[in-house]
């Protein structure tokens, strides 16, 4: 049985920790179209270390439904609720959603990292400017980060790796 509709917009459910996979599984059983993007991850246990795939968004999973009739996606064992406010189920773009696929489907190293946006102050953690804190600029093909001298009230920015970035602080709101 597939679900389909006019109304249909791709929603994040949170899951329990670990049913990531059970709860997709559910999902697909039930009819709905549900999104898991996964990642290769090496794993070191005390005997043995072993490559397995982990969600690439941990304690969630997409899935395609009518915001409207929620019920039996919030029933589904592992579900703990639907994002969103108390009045609404909140939809993500479909852009957005196509674009992680491609990315996951790409044959290039996905992984998770920290969610910035441009004003954060971020430290760069890994490659030739670790250590080096500074604000996100904005975007081009990765982020630029502004490195400011404060005293001459000048900046200077630079593009680095996404992945390469700890949050200290947000933009002031």
């Amino acid at each position: 049985m597939e679900v389909s509709g006019s109304n249909l917009r791709w929603c994040a459910v949170q899951v329990r920790s670990r049913f990531e996979v059970l709860v997709a599984a559910c999902l697909r059983a039930k009819g709905y179209r549900e999104f898991l993007p996964m990642y290769r991850i090496k794993r070191q246990w005390s005997d043995r270390r072993k490559e397995v795939e982990v969600p690439l968004f941990t304690g969630y999973v997409f899935c395609q439904f009518d915001a409207q009739i929620p019920w039996t996606i919030v029933s589904t064992p592992g579900v703990i609720r639907i994002v969103g406010t108390k009045k609404e189920i909140a939809a993500i773009d479909d852009k957005e959603i196509e674009a992680i696929r491609i990315a996951a489907d790409s044959g290039k190293k996905v992984q998770p990292c920290s969610y910035v946006g441009a004003g954060d102050r971020v430290r760069i953690t890994n490659g030739p400017l670790a250590g080096i804190e500074g604000i996100v600029a904005g975007y081009t093909n990765g982020r630029r980060l502004a490195l400011s001298v404060n005293l001459i009230q000048s900046s200077v920015s630079v593009e680095v790796d996404d992945c390469n970035m700890v949050l200290i602080s947000k933009a002031a709101a």
